[in-house]
């Protein structure tokens, strides 16, 4: 299977890589660092020995002096692997440590403190349009973009497993949950959260499932990197906000999965937060990718008035709407419009799924596709 590019690069120090499983960590790895020393815990025999033993990892790095790049592979599998890392670290041996991890909930359990800020933190996120070389936005939006997915013979399939997956493999193995039962009923009444503001007492009641026990399934998923939450943005309020944040599966397709559809629901409800979620983990990467100073909210006031992005710091500072239609009109970026009233420094953006470019009342409105197929790292919105 041929490999594609990706828009992360490698870090000349130590550093920590986290991401969802399927993203694609271990094979960009292997492509930018392929003569490092590779312990890869996923393997039963590998993860025995070092989990038995953890000295041994400093015996295997003292008798492999040619190797200078030291990879931990799923290191959340055998956290006290972390204090000998260190300590190697420490003792001047002169290697790179990469530590790669789908979930941070074992090492912060286990008191672990990363290493001491010793060593850099990266994440790996789905692909992004631009690194792919055949990008197709319909395509995207019902299968989503996971390198695990898009790169396999049968994408629907493996998109319709990967829920599984996790129930199976970090779920259930880790014994996270006392019911998977519960985890089922939970993940597909939080789809219908997606690109939502949160509400944590209706997840509960439509999952029949207790208010305490969903928040600590909503961790669950954010320690797994499977959903994230968005801040409502609150610098210098001119108005009443909304207080609670919107929610997120970290990937559409993983959305699209999860969400049932039967004849009462609309299929346009779907297919916006459909491309909502797309806009969303793509703004995420970029920023990440980017390394720049930036953070991702969005706005929402209690008169009703919404916008879906804010991308706020000191690199710069926009608000990105996004309809899911061909047609723009004038009503559409009226939210907008009060939201540079408020922030006239903000640079306002719609994203549609039409073809063409417009400007209504000094509002740029552009194709969805054209605007994520161009978004590359170090690349300021203000250029696309």
């Amino acid at each position: 299977m041929a490999t594609l590019g990706r828009f992360l690069r490698v870090p000349s120090e130590s550093f920590f890589l986290f991401g969802p499983r399927g993203t694609g960590k271990t094979t960009w790895l292997k492509r930018e660092i392929p003569d490092g020393l590779f312990l890869n815990l996923l393997q039963p025999d590998v993860f025995r020995s070092l989990n038995a033993r953890p000295e041994r990892l400093r015996e295997l790095v003292l008798g492999n002096p040619e190797k200078k790049d030291v990879i931990v592979d799923e290191v959340q599998r055998a956290p006290e692997l972390l204090p000998v890392v260190h300590d190697l670290m420490e003792s001047g041996t002169n290697r790179r440590f990469v530590m790669t991890g789908s979930s941070a909930r074992k090492l912060r359990r286990a008191g672990t403190d990363l290493l001491a800020g010793r060593a850099l933190l990266r994440t790996m996120h789905p692909f992004m349009a631009a690194e792919l070389p055949d990008f197709d936005l319909d395509t995207s939006l019902k299968l989503g973009m996971v390198p695990l997915v898009v790169m396999a013979d049968n994408p629907p399939d493996v998109m319709a497993s990967y829920a599984s997956l996790y129930l199976e493999q970090e779920v259930q193995a880790e014994g996270l949950v006392r019911s998977i039962g519960s985890f089922a009923r939970f993940l597909e009444a939080v789809s219908f959260s997606h690109a939502a503001v949160l509400n944590v007492s209706n997840v509960a009641r439509d999952a029949q499932i207790s208010r305490k026990t969903v928040e600590g399934f909503f961790e669950i998923l954010e320690d797994l990197l499977l959903a994230f939450r968005l801040p409502v943005f609150t610098r210098r309020a001119q108005r009443a906000t909304a207080a609670h944040p919107k929610f997120y599966l970290f990937d559409t397709g993983v959305f699209r999965s999860l969400r049932p559809a039967g004849p009462l629901d609309r299929p346009q409800e779907i297919e916006g937060a459909a491309l909502e979620g797309l806009v969303a983990q793509h703004l995420r990467a970029w920023i990440a990718y980017s390394q720049l100073d930036l953070e991702l909210f969005y706005w929402r006031t209690r008169s009703g008035a919404k916008v879906d992005f804010v991308v706020y710091g000191s690199d710069g500072f926009w608000a990105v709407e996004v309809k899911s239609s061909a047609i723009v009109r004038r009503e559409d970026v009226r939210s907008l419009r009060t939201f540079i009233k408020d922030y006239p420094a903000c640079e306002p953006l719609l994203l549609h799924r039409g073809s063409e470019r417009l400007l209504i009342d000094g509002v740029k409105c552009a194709p969805a596709a054209e605007f994520l197929s161009a978004l590359r790292p170090n690349q300021t919105l203000a250029d696309l």
